[in-house]
């Protein structure tokens, strides 16, 4: 068996100052076991590239909604210690639960996964279109958006506001992109704004309340109106300034000229149709 050591050494040696890995595989002495471990070593380099990939704010939001989950189905935690209740918050001091219940989605299965392409897609397509470069502004949003319903809350006895903040984040991107045209499973064709709409007449057919679509509808208006609306009307004001320490916090640095972000214009899995901007 021929050391990887020696591939190395003598790649190096002939001034190339780079290693290649498809030479290393291509060598006929190689075992198929040091090819085997190269090849999951490059497929882990992919997936580490693609996940590094994803915009600073998406990635850390799904990523803790996804391991949230995973202890929850170990069995490491229970939806019982994550859940919002304004009482052990207040009494029992059980401050997390202010951020826990915006974590969990459920068990795995359909619904989890279903929730979770809706958070990626519309939260990614938000930080990488409309806040592009606006990384603190979008934090702001979310903790807006995050106390706003924490506040609501606390009237409408929900237990979990993840899948409201969902969609809340689908609403302001809906209003963001009005002329994009979109298709519902083939049946049902309409522009962007709609869209919020749409998914709660769905759960509506599937029995769901639909409580938790007025909420993210609700909350995802508010803030529409006062970021986007207000500010440009005869006597308004910009009421939702980002403050400059948040801008110091989550100042991002600036953007590669490599990167390709996800294009915000596919706004959805369901053969949607671009439109353009008829002004």
């Amino acid at each position: 068996m021929l050391d990887v050591t020696e591939i190395v050494r003598t790649h190096w040696s002939t001034g190339e100052g780079r290693f290649n890995h498809v030479e290393v595989l291509k060598r006929p002495k190689v075992s198929s076991r040091i090819k085997s471990v190269w090849r999951r070593s490059i497929m882990a380099n992919t997936v580490t590239q693609e996940y590094m990939q994803i915009p600073a704010v998406t990635r850390a939001y799904t990523t803790a909604c996804v391991l949230t989950t995973a202890a929850v189905q170990l069995e490491l935690i229970t939806p019982f210690q994550l859940y919002f209740n304004p009482d052990l918050i207040l009494k029992k001091y059980q401050v997390w639960r202010l951020i826990t219940n915006f974590l969990f989605f459920g068990p795995l299965g359909f619904s989890f996964l279903f929730n979770m392409i809706f958070l990626y897609r519309y939260c990614r397509m938000l930080e990488e279109g409309s806040f592009r470069g606006r990384t603190a502004d979008f934090v702001y949003m979310f903790l807006f958006g995050g106390v706003l319903m924490t506040l609501f809350g606390v009237f409408v006895n929900l237990f979990f506001l993840g899948q409201a903040f969902t969609i809340m984040l689908v609403y302001v991107w809906s209003r963001r992109n009005p002329y994009i045209r979109m298709n519902f499973f083939g049946l049902l064709n309409f522009q962007a704004p709609f869209l919020p709409w749409v998914l709660m007449g769905f759960s509506l057919l599937l029995g769901n309340s639909i409580v938790i679509d007025l909420l993210g509808i609700g909350v995802g208006h508010i803030y529409y109106f006062l970021e986007d609306v207000f500010p440009y009307q005869p006597g308004g004001r910009k009421l939702l300034a980002t403050p400059a320490f948040f801008r110091i916090l989550f100042e991002t640095p600036q953007d590669d000229p490599n990167y390709n972000p996800l294009p915000e214009e596919h706004g959805m899995l369901w053969n949607d149709q671009n439109q353009e901007d008829p002004r």
